[in-house]
Formats: C-alpha cells, structure tokens, sequence
C-alpha cells in the first residue's frame, strides 16, 4: 500500500456516501470501458492516455476506494493470528486500481490540467485524506500489524522484509494509529481541510502564474532578446488573443529568463514586480489566508501528534532527523553565502556607476549586470552559449550519451505509443544487457496547462512484487519555439535535464520487491541528491564536448569557448545560494510555528525571517515567495525545502569521489548503481552513502564547490 505523494492522498467510501448524503456533488455513473478498471495492456503498462477522459476519474477513484477497503476488510476479518504475509503483504497489494488512477490524476493535473480536472481535484481531496484516514486509524487493522511488529525479531525475515514491517508499524504510529478517539476524530477533520486547501493552494498558484504574464505592446522595449525570443513572445500573445502584443509569460520561481537580456530597466522592473506579487495582491488567486490556514492546520496536526512543530514531526523521518540539525547546516551557509553575494553585488554597482546608471543595484537588475559583469571578467557572454545547446544534441548527445558510459543504457524512440499532449516523447530504455528497463517520458515544453519549474515522477513503480518495470517521465518548462525554429536551451535548462535525468535514473534503476520502497520513495533530503549527482555529467568536458555543437553548422563548441564556461562554474555562486537559502529559511519559518503564532501578515513575516538570519539583502530575493512557493505548500516539501542543499553536501562529497576515481566510466557508473540507484528506500539512505563513499559527508567540498570558502567569507 505505496503512500502517494501528491496533493491527495487516498480517501474512503463511507466518507463519500456521508458526503453525497451531505449534498456533495454527485459523482459520473461508473463507465463499463473505464481504462483504469483494468491494468493497461499497453508495454510495461504505460497508462492508455488515448482512452482516457475526464469523466473516467471519479468512477474509477470510487471503485478503487471501494476495493481496497474490501481489501482491508478481509485482511482484518482473517481468523487467523496477524503474519507478515496475511497482513503486511496483502496491505502492500491492497489498492491497485486506486494507485493506478491516482497516478495518472495526480501526474496530469500537473502536467496538463483543465476545469474539470481541477472540479475533480477540489471534490475529491478532502475524501481521499478520509479514505487514508479510514485506513491508517483502522483500530482492527493496527492491532494486526502491530502484533507483527512486536515478533518481526522472530520471523526470519529478509532485511527488506523486516524493513517493511518497521515502515508500516511507524507510518500507522505517525498517522494517529495511538491517538485517543475523540482525537482521531480531529485529526480526521484537519486532514480533510488540509487537502482542500492544498488543492486550493495548487490551483491558485497556477492561476495566477497565467494570470501575471506581463504584456508589451512597443517593440522596442525589447532590445536585448533575439528575434527568435521576440517571436516567441509574439507567438504567446496570440495565443493569448492579444495580437500586435507581446507576451512574457511568467515562470514559477521568482525569477525571469528575459531578465538576464532586457536593457529596458523598467520592463525589467515590472516584470519582476509581477513576479514578486503573485498570490499577494488581492483578487481571486490571493494565496495568502489560503497559506496561513494551512501553516496552522498543519502546527495543529502536529501538536495532536506530539510533536512540537510540523517542521519536527516531519524531519523526523529524514535523514536530518531533528530541526535543529537542519538548523545547523543553514547557519553554516547563509553567512559565507550571503556575503559572496554582497561581493557579487559590488561588482554589479560598479558597472552601473561606470555607465552613469544613477541607481542603486535593485533585484530587477541582478540578472543584466552579473551577465556584463561575467562579460568583462570571463569575456563571455552567456548569449553566446544558446547555439551550441540544441535539445536533440543536449538529450541524446549529452543526457543519454553519459548515462550509455556510465550505465550501458540504449534508448529507442517510440512513436506507436499513445502520450497526453503530442509533444511528448517515449523513449524504450535498454539495460546493459540489451534487455528492457523502462519507459521514459519527456515533456519539455511550457504550457497555460502545466504547473511551472521542472519534476520527475512515475506512472508505474518497479515492484518484484508484481512484476512491474518503471514508467516514468521528465517535466520541463522550456518555452516553446515558433513552428520550424530549433529549441535552444540556456545552460541552466541544460543542467536540468541532467538532473531530471538523475530523478529518472533512480526510477529505473530501482531493484526492490515492495513498492513501498521502489525508486524515488526516500526521504526529502536524500532524494535530490542522485539528481544532483546527474548535473555533474553536464559540465564534464568529455560530455559537453559531445552535445555542444552548434545548431546550424553542427560544429563543435569552440574550446575557447568551453573554457570560458567551465571557468564560470562557480560565478554568482553567491546569489544561487542565496536564493536558495532564503526560500528554504521561509520554509522552515513557517513550519516552526505552533498553532497560536500564525502571522496575519505575509510580507512582514517574510523580512523578520530574512532579518533574523541575516539574510536581509534586498537585491536578492527568494527564489520564491510564499504566496507561490509550490514546493512546500502542496507539492510535499513542506519543512523539506532544505533538501536540496542537504543532498548538496552529500554530492559534493561524490562529485569529488569520482573525480578522484576516474570520472565517466562504467565501473564507477556500476558501483554508483550497485550501492545507491537500485536501492530505493529499502536501506537507510546513510547506509547507502557510506557503501558508495566509504565515510561520511563533510561539509567543506560543498563550500568548496560552490566557492564559499573564498577569502572575505
């Protein structure tokens, strides 16, 4: 019975006939050809996105609640005394049909959502939480696997078998399976308004998002973008019926890619003002009482479980463990970061003293002036890179290329297979051995449907359970170009690639018998850091050397050129870091409250935050606000932002590993697979690090790395 990390996750049927009773909307009769009703008999059942409608959902959501609550009820009917088998086995195969539409739903009402989806969506998530409910606060069913639990030392089980029964036991415990009646009772209610107001909050940001793009109407307001960008705005706003116009549309994080090119200071003001104000405005997509309620329902929660904030009840099953050693790392970082960015800065304000700009150096203008200041320095400018970054040449001669070293991976395109929007694209995946692997989706392109920023996720989980291989896929939001126009990427878009890739590696390496532990389902903060493994193959110079060729000429990258790049690695370090930090330190504020201290006021919340840690510059803002800050609000990172610079440190360490053991070889690519891809979460994630590293992590290749141990630090 894998957990579903998504905005929802199960509901039960009682809950729904009590709220039809209620006068809920009423569901779609169920469908005689749902697709969901049987598993797909398409290749490694990839799901029949061709027969799929919108009125499938609802029928299918109700008859897969409906069995597994069968499912459970003959587990907790068995007269016989509670085995692993009887018991824990057969909760991991209850829900089949419920895992196979809940996938699908979750994964395409971020992908390619629409209103109904989104009706769907509001309807259905305050019933599955009480289908979760109904079956984690099942007195009868915990009894059942507690007795296994307390003899698990007597049954001989295999390590991961015995790692299974731990995981349930503490995932029962962790879900109030110990509270008092009258307590279940409450939770039960705050586990249903937190999954309204997620699906509240995920609907409001992508709203909004569409809602802020910022329109020019005079041309010439946009000197600095290539015709080619220019025509893209051009295309965006007729597909926005805005012709004669101009559109930028806005990306998720805060900020914009025309920022680094526009010389036009007040467009670059305006768009960053739009950015900045998502979700904080007033108007129908105004995010913030949406946030604060749910930063209180979750301390509330919290507090009924135990625990003194959500940010500890969730860190706990971390590999961090305790706030206060995330606290630790983040105290290690913002200082040394924070001042590389104010160096950073310095050298932007000279710049723009030099040219008379008569204006102090504001966050609208980082982007323009780090790119002259690189310029000047490096004599190179990152416009000059786009050419040689073609997708083809960056997936297939860079992306799959390191992985064939590394792994032996093949990849064949498939074009007979069935896909959600036509831009998909479906890869066949071959091991070493020239056997199948997997299935990998590509979804590169930005679209008024999909949420924004970058993910992987799955529609089918390697199980040796059920004889399942991975189906998974890569969400990208490259803006997509005129109709016979190359996609160019920027070397950030190329690095994610590689570490989307990483995620996708980790999926389809997975070699684990329960679903519960297949692929990415590991902590928050150990599950960026294969990703972030992956990026180092995009600035390998026997990589880039390989996918860098110039679109029109297919010639190689100039190694003037090549140098110039990787001699840039560790440039605007300072703002990076800093943005970064600073929405993780939004993260944990919010989550770190008890019930009675919810601020009523965003934006001040947001600069006390900054103040207390010292990260109070201006010029750099967070990567993002909280009024749109995705990750934690309904995506599953919530008092889990620091992941991302939690697995650093671990990469870091690796990066340095395979520098020192001969980089891009199949050995090292095997050894990496052996200790740590194929595991999934069925050995603790530290164990795993050790094997791979042979101690460890420290945290000084991460400064190193990121070029924060520099003098003035």
């Amino acid at each position: 019975m894998r957990n579903i990390l998504s905005s929802f996750s199960l509901a039960c049927l009682s809950a729904l006939a009590a709220n039809t009773a209620a006068g809920a909307p009423q569901a779609d009769p169920p469908m005689t050809d749902n697709p969901f009703f049987t598993e797909s008999p398409l290749p490694f059942h990839l799901p029949p996105f061709d027969r799929i409608r919108d009125s499938d959902y609802v029928p299918a959501f109700e008859r897969g609640m409906s069995d597994q609550l069968k499912e459970v009820d003959a587990i907790t009917a068995n007269p016989g005394k509670p085995t692993f088998d009887n018991t824990i086995v057969a909760l991991e195969r209850s829900g089949r049909l419920l895992n196979r539409v809940n996938v699908v739903f979750s994964n395409l009402k971020e992908a390619n959502t629409d209103d109904e989806i989104e009706r769907i969506d509001g309807l259905m998530a305050p019933r599955l939480s009480a289908h979760n409910d109904a079956i984690y606060l099942n007195a009868a069913l915990f009894a059942r696997v507690k007795a296994v639990y307390n003899q698990r030392s007597t049954l001989g089980l295999d390590p991961e078998s015995l790692r299974l029964v731990e995981r349930y036991y503490r995932d029962f415990v962790r879900a109030g399976a110990l509270l008092a009646e009258s307590d279940k009772t409450r939770l039960k209610a705050l586990n249903a308004e937190l999954a309204s107001l997620e699906s509240a909050c995920s609907q409001n940001i992508l709203n909004e998002k569409n809602a802020s793009s910022v329109v020019v109407r005079d041309r010439a307001e946009l000197a600095g973008l290539s015709d080619a960008e220019i025509a893209g705005l051009e295309a965006q706003a007729k597909a926005e019926n805005k012709p004669g116009a101009y559109v930028i549309a806005l990306e998720n994080t805060t900020g914009q890619p025309p920022l680094a090119s526009l010389g036009n200071r007040a467009l670059r003001q305006r768009i960053m003002e739009a950015s900045l104000s998502r979700g904080s405005h007033g108007g129908a997509f105004d995010n913030q009482a949406t946030i604060e309620r749910i930063a209180k329902v979750r301390a509330e929660q919290a507090a009924l479980l135990g625990y003194e904030s959500h940010a500890a009840y969730r860190v706990e099953d971390q590999m961090a463990q305790t706030v206060g050693e995330v606290d630790k790392l983040l105290a290690q970082l913002v200082s040394p970061a924070v001042a590389k960015a104010r160096r950073e800065a310095a050298d932007m304000q000279a710049v723009i003293d030099q040219e008379h700009g008569a204006f102090k150096l504001a966050a609208w203008d980082w982007d323009y002036y780090s790119e002259k200041v690189r310029k000047a320095r490096y004599a190179f400018d990152e416009a000059q890179l786009k050419p040689y970054f073609e997708l083809n040449s960056v997936l297939e001669n860079g992306v799959f290329f390191a992985a064939h070293r590394l792994y032996g991976l093949t990849f064949k395109e498939r074009h007979d297979l069935p896909v959600y929007v036509p831009d998909v694209r479906v890869f066949e995946v071959y091991d070493a051995d020239g056997q199948p692997l997997a299935l990998l989706l590509e979804d590169f392109y930005a679209r008024p449907s999909k949420q924004g920023g970058a993910w992987m996720n799955e529609y089918v989980s390697q199980s040796g359970l059920f004889g399942d291989k991975p189906v998974v896929a890569n969400h990208h939001n490259i803006p997509k170009p005129p109709t016979g126009e190359p996609t160019l990427l920027t070397y950030d878009e190329v690095v994610t690639l590689f570490h989307e890739f990483g995620h996708g590696l980790h999926g389809m390496f997975s070699h684990v018998e329960y679903p519960t532990f297949a692929g990415t389902s590991v902590p928050r903060d150990f599950v960026e850091y294969p990703s972030q493994v992956n990026e180092m193959w995009a600035a390998w110079p026997e990589v880039v050397k390989h996918y860098a060729r110039h679109y029109k000429t297919g010639e190689p990258m100039p190694e003037a050129l090549l140098a110039k790049m990787l001699s840039t690695r560790k440039f605007n370090e300072g703002f990076e870091t800093t943005e970064y930090l600073k929405a993780t330190l939004l993260d944990q504020a919010w989550h770190t409250l008890k019930p009675d201290q919810i601020p009523t006021n965003v934006a001040a919340f947001e600069e006390a935050t900054f103040r207390r840690y010292g990260a109070d510059f201006a010029p750099v803002p967070p990567r993002y606000r909280s009024t749109y800050f995705a990750h934690v609000f309904y995506i599953g990172y919530s008092a889990g932002y620091y992941a991302y610079i939690w697995s650093d440190v671990l990469v870091a360490d690796s990066i340095e590993w395979f520098q020192k053991n001969g980089g891009l070889t199949r050995a090292n690519g095997d050894h990496f697979r052996a200790t740590v891809l194929s595991h999934g979460d069925s050995v603790e994630p530290k164990v795993l690090f050790r094997e791979f590293s042979g101690g460890d992590p420290e945290i000084g290749p991460l400064l190193r790395h990121r070029g924060l141990d520099e003098p003035g630090n």
